[in-house]
């Protein structure tokens, strides 16, 4: 039966792909990409040569139940993002909306995903967390800071190197200096780094080196009586 498969790309590393993805690559009757230029560069790299599509944030809404469509009639279509998994933070989820309302079998197979290893590697509690991704640029952005200073679970964002320190001191302003806080930086590429400490220290860090890169920010939640009388003072 013909399915649409959600097949996660590498974020760094090309080792990272798993051998069931690039079958499912190769296989498939139309890969659906983000952004066709980088997607071709893993095809390239791996011999895949099947037909690409681009799907991406600006065209998802008008082509899904096309493409759902095309599925119903036989197409095997894998869909994959410039990297990591798609639907997280990245286009995707429409189609799979879509497919859901039609009937067509929907696959997302396991595989890379910045958020995950940025969490693991925090030394953060990771058995109980929430997944924010990119925070509201202006509208709403003051409000849901100000909601998550009082979550106990810790928290995962993404953000851009060029708002970083930004983020890092709005989040100060309502959690407090001494929150504890995680910054990895190109996760499983050469330069990959990750900062630990207080939010304090980590801004510190980098205003003084620039930040490069895909970043994640994984903070400490809100965890005892006193810090919440203090973030309740904020």
């Amino acid at each position: 039966m013909a399915k649409l498969t959600i097949v996660p790309t590498p974020v760094g590393n090309l080792e990272d792909i798993t051998l069931r993805a690039i079958r499912v690559l190769k296989e498939a009757d139309l890969i659906l990409a983000e952004d066709t230029r980088t997607t071709g560069f893993l095809l390239k790299h791996f011999e895949i040569q099947n037909k690409m599509l681009s799907h991406h944030k600006f065209n998802e809404h008008k082509s899904v139940d096309q493409l759902a469509s095309r599925i119903r009639g036989g197409e095997n279509i894998a869909l994959v993002s410039d990297a990591g998994t798609p639907a997280i933070s990245d286009p995707g989820f429409m189609l799979v909306r879509a497919c859901v309302e039609q009937g067509v079998d929907v696959e997302c197979l396991p595989g890379a995903t910045a958020f995950v290893p940025a969490l693991v590697n925090s030394g953060l509690p990771c058995d109980k967390f929430c997944f924010e991704g990119f925070l509201p640029p202006k509208k709403g952005r003051q409000t849901r800071l100000k909601e998550l200073a009082v979550e106990p679970r810790t928290i995962i964002f993404y953000e851009s190197p060029f708002r970083l320190v930004k983020t890092l001191t709005q989040l100060s302003e309502f959690t407090g200096t001494e929150r504890k806080v995680s910054v990895s930086r190109e996760i499983s590429k050469l330069h990959e780094e990750t900062v630990r400490g207080t939010l304090s220290e980590v801004i510190s860090h980098f205003s003084m080196n620039e930040p490069k890169g895909e970043i994640v920010i994984v903070l400490a939640g809100l965890n005892n009586k006193m810090e919440k009388e203090k973030v309740n003072e904020v």
